[in-house]
């Protein structure tokens, strides 16, 4: 599957996006306030974005939860229709730029569209393509017990299992090789 590097961008934002959101009750928000919003947009060079406002902030947090949803959904179907409402609610509208020092790509977005609107319309068609490749399943969740972060797994193989193989993923072999050598030390 061949990534361009608008949407390789468009999907890490939607995975960081996503990741900010408290994996429950206890947790503490990712994007607490309008400057968190505000890095986030900085951070991840979302372009077309005007001053942003506590609507914006309510708005990117509703919109975060419904690409959590894509995430979690049980297969293409239910993403495809996750992925339809998100962009259509959007108002899509593609268009041809080159800004910033970047060949030409498409925006998703309309001219003058809110925050939200752009993460749904350009994050939301990132999305897409990988349910039209087939490749919805490399839309996953971390599986170490004790995270669920997002992430896209690109490995060849579709073979990632963890959101980062340097922490969880070398965590749980760590304590699965204890474990063995515990056991058999008796």
């Amino acid at each position: 599957m061949l990534i361009t590097h608008d949407t390789r961008c468009a999907l890490d934002t939607v995975v960081d996006l996503v990741n900010t959101a408290p994996e429950d009750d206890t947790a503490p928000d990712g994007l607490p306030d309008l400057a968190t919003l505000t890095d986030f947009v900085r951070n991840h060079e979302i372009s077309d974005v005007g001053v942003l406002s506590e609507s914006d902030l309510s708005a990117v947090r509703e919109i975060r939860d419904r690409f959590a949803a894509v995430f979690a959904a049980p297969d293409a179907r239910a993403a495809a229709g996750q992925i339809n409402e998100l962009v259509a609610a959007a108002g899509t509208t593609p268009r041809l730029t080159d800004h910033d020092g970047y060949d030409w790509h498409v925006h998703y977005f309309a001219p003058g569209a809110s925050v939200a609107d752009h993460l749904a319309a350009d994050c939301g068609m990132a999305l897409a393509f990988f349910v039209v490749a087939g490749e919805q399943e490399r839309l996953r969740r971390c599986e170490a017990p004790d995270c669920r972060r997002a992430f896209v797994d690109l490995s060849r193989n579709r073979s990632r299992r963890y959101c980062d193989s340097r922490t969880c993923g070398n965590r749980l072999h760590v304590a699965a090789y204890r474990a063995r050598r515990k056991e058999a030390a008796g």
